[in-house]
């Protein structure tokens, strides 16, 4: 084979993993479904081996399947634990796409919620439909700023972004004690680090308070729609996109082609920092009202098993999401109906993610599910 030849091999490789039709239906679904059911099977494996009995056994899988969709209740709390999720997942996801392993969506969070409390409350005056957009823009520009260190740090002196967005994590959680200590962000009256209360103007609205004032499902389930379709055409309908794709398939290949991979690094790291920025202020505006020392709850965390379980595609991330919810919503349920504890969720979480990270172990477990069972799964 002649050199040209080799090239032209390699250009066509990199093109066919960059493209977005790589994303197979068997990867992106059916070991997803597969990982899920075994992980359900083992969780009750790990309960029968503590000494639950398999009637309660059952009632806490019943339970599980109510508490995320056995109502209207049931659905707006899976829902609402879904957003935030879904948006830090979809920023770790185009990360990941880029070649880039972004371990800060905990503190792009933290920053992000924050900038959004600030900037609802300083500029309270202001009408709704001024106030909550800025209030969610501020959100996703400072988890842009934040997320976009790491990737300067990575460009400029090839400092890993895993090193240095899990400091940078560690640098959230104090820089936002230390603001919620401040007179001018923490709340009147209060000796505790809680900031002030959010706006009504501020606010995300609810969307079925005329059905039940308790239902906390808010527009920011648009917001997450918005995102999955805008961080899908990005991807798979730019150059910008393509460069991120190509980038994070062969970096070598990339620059060869002229892509400035240093840019194409700060870019994919700011706006995986403004999703997860975006998701932080989400959860101010929607849920909590305000915020306080780890408001983010482990959000982050979780986010980047979402992001795996999708596969690095933004419908993937957006299902993955919406099962992550389901499992959090349902596991309240669990314990009020079968006693059973939440840790089991956990197990259940961590067991499915085992497998969506050995697909070729998927496929061993359940031949009969794939129809190609000898071509590769790696993307």
């Amino acid at each position: 084979m002649s050199v040209n030849e080799s090239l032209d091999a390699a250009r066509d490789k990199l093109l066919q993993r960059a493209a977005p039709d790589r994303t197979e239906f068997e990867d992106l679904v059916i070991v997803p479904l597969f990982a899920f059911a075994v992980a359900l099977i083992l969780g009750a494996v790990t309960m029968l081996a503590t000494g639950v009995d398999l009637a309660t056994i059952g009632r806490s899988y019943v339970a599980l399947l109510v508490g995320s969709v056995g109502s209207v209740n049931a659905l707006s709390e899976t829902l609402v634990a879904a957003i935030p999720l879904v948006l830090a997942g979809l920023g770790l996801a185009l990360g990941f796409r880029a070649g880039l392993f972004n371990i800060g969506a905990e503190g792009q969070i933290l920053m992000g919620g924050l900038a959004a409390v600030i900037f609802g409350f300083t500029f309270s005056a202001l009408p709704f439909v001024i106030l909550m957009p800025l209030s969610l823009l501020a959100g996703a520009l400072t988890g842009a700023f934040y997320a976009g260190i790491a990737g300067w740090l990575r460009a400029a002196t090839g400092a890993h972004e895993v090193i240095s967005t899990i400091m940078l994590n560690l640098i959230s959680y104090r820089l936002l004690d230390y603001m919620l200590s401040l007179p001018w962000v923490q709340r009147e009256g209060r000796a505790d680090p809680v900031s002030r209360s959010v706006p009504d103007a501020a606010e995300l609205p609810r969307l079925l308070e005329w059905l039940d004032p308790n239902l906390r499902l808010h527009a920011g389930v648009f917001v997450m729609l918005l995102a999955v379709a805008f961080v899908y055409w990005l991807l798979f309908r730019t150059k910008l996109g393509f460069e991120f794709r190509a980038s994070g398939a062969s970096p070598d290949a990339a620059r060869y082609a002229g892509m400035h991979a240093s840019l194409i690094i700060v870019i994919a790291m700011a706006t995986a920092g403004a999703l997860a920025g975006l998701a932080g202020a989400n959860q101010v505006l929607g849920v909590l009202g305000r915020a306080t020392p780890g408001f983010s709850a482990g959000i982050g965390f979780d986010a980047i098993a979402v992001a795996l379980l999708g596969r690095s595609h933004p419908i993937g991330v957006l299902f993955a999401g919406l099962l992550f919810g389901a499992l959090q919503a349902g596991g309240r349920q669990m314990q009020v109906d079968a006693g059973v504890g939440i840790d089991l969720i956990g197990i259940i979480q961590a067991l499915v993610i085992v497998f969506i990270a050995a697909p070729l172990l998927v496929r061993a477990i359940f031949p009969w599910g794939f129809r190609n069972r000898q071509k590769g799964t790696h993307q």
